[in-house]
């Protein structure tokens, strides 16, 4: 039975996912064909269709998936209402996670994502409760510019030394969008 969380299903789910994200490094999206990525991985269509309408589908699960994870890092905090601007386990995790990250600025998803782990408070005090919205798309923007610099350079930095990188860019100002 191919019920919705058994073992098999999530290994299939897997291996189509890895075998996905690796084509993508090399091809485009519409490039890539449901039987190429089945021959890849060593399943039939059956199962792909099983568990996607289409590759753009299986493109939303990918970025569903990345976005879930990337959530979880900040769990406590989103609960609690609080905001550590803890960076760190960002670059941890994209260090960790290089492929799913690379797949995901190359489906170019990065440009829809809404930042929710950037402090709007303390941007507010900082910044007297002014264009808010322009801060919030400032940092954003400059934040996915240095980790797809990072991811395009193979990750030759640590991710403590990605962090400071972070930090120093916005300590000692008074305007800092960040208190890291």
């Amino acid at each position: 039975m191919n019920t919705k969380n058994n073992r098999r299903r999530r290994e299939s789910m897997e291996r189509i996912e890895k075998a996905f994200m690796e084509l993508l490094q090399t091809r485009e999206l519409g490039e890539i064909t449901v039987s190429g990525l089945c021959k890849r991985c060593g399943l039939n269509r059956s199962t792909f269709y099983a568990n996607y309408t289409d590759i753009y589908s299986l493109a939303d699960r990918v970025r569903t998936n990345l976005e879930q994870e990337v959530k979880g890092l900040y769990a406590a905090e989103h609960y609690q209402q609080f905001n550590s601007n803890d960076y760190l386990r960002l670059f941890r995790h994209i260090y960790e996670n290089q492929l799913f990250y690379r797949t995901y600025f190359k489906l170019g998803y990065d440009n829809q994502f809404k930042l929710e782990y950037y402090d709007v408070e303390r941007a507010a005090q900082d910044f007297d409760g002014r264009n808010i919205e322009y801060h919030v798309e400032f940092f954003r923007s400059g934040f996915n510019a240095i980790v797809k610099m990072w991811l395009n350079g193979g990750c030759r930095e640590t991710p403590e030394e990605m962090n400071e990188v972070l930090q120093r860019e916005y300590s000692g100002r008074r305007s800092s969008a960040v208190e890291l």
